[in-house]
């Protein structure tokens, strides 16, 4: 018997792979959705969403390639793996998933073709959008530049070719490597950490559609999820997928805030939000270096801090 047996599921509920039926509609990712959406369907160029590991992006990002009709959007999704690509690599490859067939390996060549197929998706009536995630990892001057350049790509009164790019916060600073390219976001949508009653919503929604007739964790277990995971859906995940496992070894039907309290400090979860702690209460007690440049480490001056008086402000934060 399997923890799937054990509480009547069909699926895992809690699997981080991006599975599109266990997409959870919160109010920011139809808000995310419905202004990136109306980014490429107006054609406006660049639009970007960015949030912290784990926010749930790809997960987005491929609803967005789902919920664009065939019959009104040439559109492809693009994932970069790793920082090294080459804009000839990148150039070819955007081609490729819009249909160009045979993309010669000279640039010119290469550009002409993609020129002519753009064209002709846009006889059609139809709009080419390609949608890039883990952008963060375009990290270069050149790709820079190569993305202002197809930008460019354009017919009298439209553009040609919109990009929607999805990644970590990083991505604005890459953007900087081109300022040109950085004034074209026409968009942007930063993701944030759920709330306590999106946490909850999130858990219910994963559980039901796997085949859940009840709710398998306590309020209060809910509650320690919510702590430990910062509202970071990844990390819901990870821990109510264990926390299903342990409860199935130890025969328990409904999943309480001790057992949940314990999985979070397997996992070093307790660690990471001390630390976290920790550094709100820096900021708070005005203990971290007084300007941006100085927190960088660009100037010389720095405030030392004492980790006693950090330790002294949180107990005065309790006790208050």
């Amino acid at each position: 018997m399997s923890y799937l047996e054990h509480y009547g599921l069909s699926q895992e509920p809690f699997s981080n792979a991006p599975v599109s039926r266990f997409y959870y509609n919160s109010r920011q990712h139809s808000e995310a959705l419905m202004r990136l959406m109306h980014a490429v369907e107006r054609m406006k160029g660049l639009a970007i969403c960015v949030g912290d590991i784990g926010r749930g992006k790809t997960t987005l990002a491929r609803r967005m390639l789902d919920s664009l009709p065939e019959e009104q959007y040439e559109a492809a999704l693009l994932v970069i793996i790793h920082s090294g690509i080459t804009a000839a690599w990148l150039l070819k490859r955007i081609a490729l998933q819009l249909g160009v067939e045979s993309p010669a390996s000279d640039k010119l060549t290469l550009l002409s073709q993609l020129y002519q197929r753009l064209v002709q998706i846009f006889e059609e009536g139809r709009k080419a959008v390609v949608l890039i995630d883990e952008a963060q990892m375009l990290a270069s001057r050149e790709l820079m530049e190569e993305f202002r350049g197809l930008l460019n790509l354009e017919v009298p009164e439209s553009k040609l070719l919109s990009f929607v790019f999805f990644g970590l916060p990083e991505i604005e600073e890459n953007l900087k490597l081109d300022p040109p390219l950085a004034q074209r976001v026409a968009l942007k949508y930063r993701l944030v950490p759920f709330d306590f009653e999106s946490t909850e919503a999130y858990i219910k929604h994963r559980l039901r559609l796997a085949g859940a007739d009840r709710v398998f964790f306590s309020p209060e277990a809910i509650r320690v999820i919510h702590k430990y995971s910062g509202g970071t859906p990844r990390v819901i995940n990870t821990l109510c997928d264990n926390a299903l496992f342990e409860g199935y070894v130890a025969n328990e039907e409904i999943i309480e805030d001790e057992m949940m309290d314990r999985i979070a400090n397997d996992l070093g979860l307790h660690h990471a939000l001390g630390v976290q702690q920790r550094v709100t209460a820096r900021r708070r007690a005005g203990l971290f270096p007084e300007s941006e440049e100085q927190a960088a480490g660009n100037s010389p001056v720095r405030r030392r801090v004492d980790l006693s008086e950090v330790d002294r402000y949180l107990e005065s934060l309790k006790s208050g």
